[in-house]
């Protein structure tokens, strides 16, 4: 791997048409032939874990899953209902939604408890994840009702409806993310380099290698569905990944230019930088795609989603640094050459390593220093002990998002339709009348439960061979009366009644699925996969940085670093989320808990990203040893010459992660928070204060088991060299 940085940006470099016209046409082939093959979105079976999986899974076999349903309410503006024009106005619904043919039938209106409202409910056709895509029809007939009884309010709501909302709302949300995050980069690298062309180049390949990675992401479907979040992985990941890889490389170029005074050419520059930072380039990619891989062992088709986003978008952006860049490179050195000599302008000279104050003091006080901030991470790390993890309900919406307000009004006048438990139970055909006699008994023992409503609905297969048995909840699927009626029914009534069914020679299959079922056992799924990840990322943390710079040491010192990262920017989050003191300065409403996918999606991403500094810094670090510099002065002039394009790096990636945080939606908030914050800690704690601290302790210990006294020759022009590990 030493020599391929060097050899193609050589190619690079020495071809820059070639290279830049290469560049573009592999974008337009990624996305046309993305475009050309389509994505393979997830169907509500990849969806399933746990018992609730399960029990989705039987349902399906005997055509009994749940169904995409769209609720159709209709009140009057003043808070009356005449009976008579109510009953009119939903028999006319009722009548129009039956002629759509996305319609698979329409129920009998139902008039609430206190006769101000009146529901219709429209059950479609297909799945129940397909149903945002044929919604439109139902909504604009209950908009024509509307219309036509302005004196009434005629709305439609259900899971279609908010499902398309939601993909509405983040669409836009993304978009406004994008105008914030864009010229904050832009401005930010303006600072850096001084120079818009310089400037220019990191966002233009980033961007492209979003728009390369959306069109490989979609072919990439077809092994690993999209669960709907491949996307906004991409836009997430790739723009910080993409600025931070050009921008470690561009840096290089410039020092060694100033190095040379003029003596190299821009194609010898650009080999120097290829061989130190398209290195670390390469490596850095590389840890985050490995970290990001091990998503993979969730078991989940949304990290699956998330993962195969993450690996595509940042392999696309190593790509486009070892390919692209060189060739921009040259051309711009090129320039910039002749700009020189027109003005007859010396080249800058190489500026000295510049020590900044909190490097002065850690240089002074290393012991006092790692202590306390390894004793401020740990503060901040401990709020992570109360870290209460939920799936994050349809009620937690933002009101912002379509179906919100009617969602809200549809369940104060009808609560029974909060949610839903679904018993399933596969047995033999001959045994459906005695099945549905054990589930007529469990409904019976359910009745005066206070988390179900008492009433049921009992349905059985074409085959006879798979029943269900729906109980009505009158509570959000977060609030604790239901929680506590899922365990009573699965840890009791089903027990007492189905349980004690036996005698068949395939025996009898039961399971409680639903909407509190998925609630609960999505995040007790991710609490057992998490200690596997975890393990697996420190593993792959462990033997990327022993690879990279073979030292054991260096190894043990990033998982630890990591780790305590990773556990300060979740304590931070669980203070912030899980209390209400930070609504107002974040916008949001707390549901005293934290999303379920967010520390497993902060562990792996976070491990992935930090590589990208520990790998430059150390690399750098690493230079002066093997040219015989002292390990003290190492680590000194190391941290300082990469201080400033790390503080860059990082101030582009907290911009493009905190923009996620103006989202209308709490988990996405909870993610881009988080992972501000995490790189925040990085950057400014762990890589200027706590690791220099620790190799300065540590000294040439820093090393074993490898000899750092071993001399490495300067790269030249002629023939530069890569071996910084």
């Amino acid at each position: 791997m030493t020599n391929y940085p060097v050899r193609m940006a050589r190619w690079s470099a020495g071809h820059p048409w070639r290279a830049i016209a290469g560049w573009f046409l592999f974008v337009v082939l990624c996305l046309g032939a993305g475009i050309a093959v389509g994505s393979n979105p997830a169907t509500s079976a990849d969806f399933g874990v746990g018992e609730a999986g399960r029990g989705e899974a039987i349902a399906r076999e005997g055509g009994l899953a749940q169904r995409p349903v769209e609720r159709v309410l209709i009140e009057g503006r003043s808070g009356k209902l005449a009976r008579t024009e109510g009953g009119a106005v939903a028999r006319d619904v009722a009548d129009r939604m039956r002629k759509l043919p996305e319609v698979r039938s329409v129920a009998a209106p139902v008039w609430s408890k206190d006769g101000r409202a009146v529901r219709v409910d429209v059950t479609m056709k297909g799945a129940e994840l397909d149903g945002k895509k044929h919604v439109d029809p139902l909504r604009a007939q209950t908009a024509e009702v509307q219309q036509a009884h302005p004196g009434l309010r005629v709305e439609e709501t259900g899971g279609p409806s908010i499902s398309q909302g939601v993909d509405k709302l983040r669409g836009s949300d993304l978009s406004r993310t994008e105008l914030i995050a864009l010229p904050i980069t832009l401005l930010t690298l303006l600072f850096v380099f001084r120079s818009v062309a310089m400037a220019t180049v990191p966002l233009l390949l980033a961007l492209t290698s979003i728009v390369a990675s959306v069109g490989l992401s979609m072919l990439a479907s077809h092994a690993f569905p999209d669960a709907g979040v491949g996307t906004n992985i991409i836009l997430l990941i790739g723009l910080a990944v993409g600025v931070d890889y050009t921008l470690f490389y561009l840096k290089r170029e410039r020092e060694e230019r100033a190095r040379a005074q003029g003596k190299l050419s821009p194609q010898a520059l650009v080999e120097l930088a290829a061989a130190t930072s398209g290195r670390a380039v390469v490596l850095s990619g590389f840890a985050v795609a490995v970290s990001s891989a091990t998503l993979y062992l969730a078991d989940d088709v949304i990290f699956s989603s998330i993962a195969t986003a993450a690996i595509v978008v940042t392999l696309v952006a190593v790509v486009s640094s070892l390919t692209v860049l060189p060739a921009l490179l040259a051309k711009l050195g090129a320039r910039a050459e002749r700009r020189a000599a027109r003005r007859k302008k010396p080249a800058p000279a190489a500026k000295p390593v510049r020590h900044n104050a909190l490097l002065r003091l850690t240089a002074r006080r290393p012991a006092a220093v790692l202590t306390v901030a390894v004793v401020a991470l740990l503060a901040l790390a401990a709020p992570l002990l109360g870290m209460k993890l939920t799936d994050m309900g349809r009620e937690t919406h933002s009101r912002q998002t379509q179906g919100m307000p009617t969602f809200d009004r549809l369940n104060a006048a009808f609560p029974e339709v909060k949610a839903v438990h679904q018993v399933v139970v596969r047995a033999d055909a001959e045994r459906a009348d005695e099945v549905a006699g054990a589930l007529r008994s469990l409904a019976a023992q359910t009745k005066d439960d206070p988390g179900m409503n008492g009433t049921y609905t009992l349905r059985t297969s074409a085959d006879h061979r798979v029943s269900s048995l729906e109980l009505p909840v009158p509570h959000y699927v977060s609030a604790k009366p239901a929680q506590e009626s899922l365990e009573r029914l699965r840890d009791r009534y089903l027990p007492d009644t189905v349980g004690k069914l036996g005698g068949s020679p395939t025996g009898i299959d039961s399971a409680v699925t639903g909407d509190v079922a998925r609630y609960a056992d999505y995040p007790e799924h991710q609490k057992q996969k998490l200690p596997l990840i975890i393990g697996a990322l420190l593993l792959v943390t462990f033997a990327m940085t022993v690879w990279a710079f073979r030292s054991v040491v260096l190894g043990l010192v990033g998982v630890v670093l990591n780790l305590l990262s990773a556990g300060a920017s979740l304590g931070v989050l669980t203070l912030a989320f899980q209390g209400s003191w930070a609504e107002g300065l974040l916008d949001f409403t707390s549901t005293g808990t934290i999303g379920s996918r967010v520390p497993l999606f902060l562990f792996v991403i976070l491990f992935g990203l930090s590589m990208d500094y520990q790998v430059f810094v150390i690399s750098r670090i690493r230079e002066a040893v093997l040219r015989g510099v002292p390990t003290r002065q190492a680590v000194l002039d190391g941290v300082g010459s990469s201080a400033g394009v790390v503080t860059s790096a990082a101030f582009v990636m907290v911009t493009v992660f905190a923009s996620f945080v103006s989202l209308h939606f709490i988990e996405m908030k909870q993610i881009g928070f988080s992972l501000a914050v995490a790189v925040l800690l990085d950057a400014f704690v762990i890589r200027v204060l706590i690791l220099p601290a620790l190799m300065l302790l540590l000294g040439d210990r820093s090393w074993w088991p490898s000899r750092s006294a071993r001399q490495s020759p300067r790269p030249t022009a002629d023939r530069p060299t890569a071996n910084v590990g």
